[in-house]
């Protein structure tokens, strides 16, 4: 199994740090939108001549114009050496009103015209055909020539679609190249939700799942990682949206005691709430061998390609060349 890793800096050392963690052997790059743009790391990356895959996991659809989705992923696609796949999700109500000041409604239905206008761009550019979208929520029929890149010498860029619940599930399996599963999930979750969800897909469609990891090999690496993956899951926990995941384990009364502390700041009181059973349940935990086994059972029969986040921590570079050649 193929392993991708989060990119995990500031655009002032995104390059330096790119080729520090593509140097562990790792296949792959991805960027969340966090603290930083999601895109221009990837493109610092790849213009130091990183050589691995780069993917955005996720850019924030709603508040895009497919247009602009399209410019940057023609750009990055022929920067990176046809090595770019753009990864799209749609965030929850509050961060898109109230974080992006932009409009909310009908997700599903959203992020499926923006996949479809998007890909529509890309290709009336690759082949040469009229650009003629016309959807509910957005229009692109204008395409002079003067604004067209022209054909990308490395292809149109693959588009996955990042999902949690049903319906954005099936609209990935529907209309993108891939499936992004939310990394917040049990094992499940996963399998008694997601993938009854997505159904038959198509030849070449892609599953790739997305696993926190609370990975060291002493135990004062184990604490800080357990520290750092325990505040993303009571982040998320926090989250209205994400209380299925927590409901298929019998911890959704977990949500709101979470959401409220998540409202006062008490973000101590919210780890505290996580226990181990949560930890090793919504996370995969241990040495990189342990950790490599619990992926490989947890994804092995339907995925090519893992996303592993390292939140809060920076694990040796040792560990992640472990952790990857297990899995290789």
């Amino acid at each position: 199994m193929k392993v991708e890793i989060q990119l995990d800096a500031a655009p002032t050392e995104a390059a330096q740090r790119a080729a520090e963690l593509a140097a562990t052997g790792v296949h792959g790059l991805f960027t969340f939108e966090g603290p930083h743009d999601v895109f221009l790391p990837l493109a610092l990356a790849a213009g130091a001549g990183v050589d691995v895959d780069l993917m955005t996991n996720v850019a924030i659809a709603i508040p895009r114009s497919p247009m602009h989705l399209a410019h940057t992923s023609w750009d990055l696609q022929a920067l990176s050496r046809g090595r770019f796949r753009l990864g799209l999700g749609s965030q929850i109500k509050p961060h898109i009103e109230n974080r992006y000041g932009a409009t909310w409604s009908q997700p599903a239905a959203r992020m499926r015209e923006i996949v479809l206008a998007t890909k529509a761009i890309l290709t009336s550019w690759q082949d040469g055909t009229r650009l003629d979208f016309r959807g509910e929520f957005t229009r692109h029929t204008l395409m002079p020539p003067t604004f067209v890149p022209g054909p990308n010498p490395y292809g149109v860029p693959p588009v996955y679609l990042g999902a949690l619940g049903p319906l954005m599930t099936q609209v990935a399996a529907e209309v993108a190249d891939g499936l992004l599963v939310m990394p917040f999930h049990s094992h499940r979750h996963f399998r008694e939700r997601t993938l009854p969800a997505l159904g038959t897909t198509r030849p070449g469609f892609a599953i790739q799942p997305q696993a926190i990891v609370a990975m060291g090999a002493s135990a004062d690496e184990q604490a800080a990682a357990d520290l750092g993956v325990r505040g993303l899951l009571a982040f998320y926990g926090s989250t209205p949206a994400y209380r299925p995941v927590l409901d298929i384990e019998g911890w959704g009364d977990l949500q709101p005691q979470l959401n409220a502390l998540s409202k006062t700041g008490d973000v101590m009181a919210m780890i505290d709430l996580i226990t181990p059973q949560m930890l090793e349940t919504l996370a995969v935990r241990g040495t990189p061998s342990e950790c490599a086994a619990e992926i490989e059972r947890r994804f092995g029969d339907v995925a090519e390609r893992v996303c592993v986040y390292f939140p809060g921590y920076r694990p040796r570079g040792e560990l992640i060349a472990e952790l990857v050649g297990a899995l290789g």
